[in-house]
């Protein structure tokens, strides 16, 4: 195994929506990292971002891809756009890090990862909320043993819908969009990354509503017309045996289920949300009478999104981030397969595999980068 990246790694951004806010207040805390240019469809919008940051440019999204000061491209476009970008990035020599899905489809996500290969750069992709403290202590939990051999697992997100709150929510309701490709990147890397590989899939989807209705900002009041399913189920046959059983909703209100467990011969864990970072473990053994709260053991510490750009910069040249390409290309095979399934009333193999990811080690917030 060779060396880290060079570090700190400077970061150009692409794309400057709803998303990147959450990246800016967590990206001058991760000292392997160093954002240096931004860029937009809309210049003016990543001039607005650039504005408020001492010694960010405002670029165009071609001069920022070709400028030799940038050496990781950080993707924070809409899904459609994941490839076009990662491709572009990777042609100039940049190593891509991208919010999730990897890619729209699987044939896209494909061509990212060859291309990545052949130029000998690094691809990583969110989710890195598996690398928090939630889902690294459940994690740490069943590889020790604590509740016996899995057998089983269950993952459940019910919403009435993001136009609810969305100003511009026309892309969850399109191919490519939905519950399971939106959400379900969260919930299948979590997963994987308890319980390994997915090897076939067994899925079911309906939707119940033609259009939808905004419900605030600028177009509140607009229909939006829906072309893709809405509810979603599915069990997903690991290579361990493990079945685990998904349901991703836009069509229901609410639920009072875990959002995952995981059940042993000898115990179950309530895992927390792993949209988020952190939340209790709760653990239930034979002959005990009540749940208990697990000790944080494992994970990046008061972590936020952005953590998989730190863990990939640390990464040793020739090794695989935690929140690799790798695994994103799976978890979307994975989904896509579900789908599949869904429309043809048949199981089908996921034809792809990748390794558990490593566990991480409880590992204390970096130093704020003066």
């Amino acid at each position: 195994m060779g060396q880290p990246l060079n570090t700190p790694l400077n970061i150009g951004i692409v794309g400057c929506g709803n998303i990147i806010v959450q990246y800016l207040a967590t990206l001058p805390s991760l000292d392997a990292l160093r954002l240096v240019a931004l860029a937009d469809l809309d210049p003016a919008r990543a001039q607005a971002v650039a504005d408020g940051l001492p010694g960010v440019r405002a670029l165009g999204v071609q001069e920022l891809i070709a400028d030799p000061g940038v050496e990781l491209v950080l993707n924070l476009t809409i899904p459609a756009a994941h490839a076009e970008v990662a491709l572009a990035a990777i042609a100039a020599g940049k190593h891509v890090y991208g919010e999730k899905p990897l890619a729209a489809t699987t044939e896209e996500a494909r061509a990212v990862l060859a291309a990545a290969a052949a130029a000998g750069v690094t691809v990583g992709s969110a989710p890195d909320t598996v690398l928090g403290t939630g889902t690294q202590t459940a994690r740490r939990a069943i590889d020790d043993g604590l509740i016996g051999r899995p057998i089983s697992a269950t993952a459940t997100m019910v919403t009435p819908g993001h136009e609810r709150w969305h100003p511009n929510p026309d892309f969850y309701y399109v191919p490519g969009g939905g519950p399971l490709l939106d959400m379900g990147p969260y919930y299948v890397s979590a997963l994987v990354t308890l319980l390994g590989p997915v090897k076939s899939v067994i899925g079911a989807a309906s939707h119940t509503r033609n259009s939808r209705v905004i419900g605030s900002g600028p177009r509140a009041g607009e229909s939006v017309p829906v072309s893709t399913d809405t509810h979603v189920t599915g069990v997903l046959v690991h290579e361990s045996g493990v079945l685990s059983t998904l349901v991703m909703s836009f069509d229901a209100v609410a639920t009072q289920a875990a959002n995952i467990e995981v059940h042993g011969e000898t115990g179950s864990l309530v895992v927390p949300d792993p949209n988020q970072f952190s939340g209790a473990v709760k653990i239930r053994t034979l002959g005990s009478e009540d749940w208990e709260v697990l000790p944080i053991s494992a994970g990046y510490a008061q972590s936020a999104r952005g953590i998989g750009l730190q863990d990939l910069a640390l990464t040793p040249d020739g090794g695989q981030p935690r929140a690799s390409g790798t695994l994103a290309f799976h978890a979307l095979d994975i989904m896509e397969s579900v789908l599949r399934s869904a429309r043809s009333g048949r199981a089908v193999d996921v034809g792809s595999r990748c390794g558990r990811p490593d566990p991480v080690p409880l590992t204390q917030p970096a130093a704020a980068v003066g």
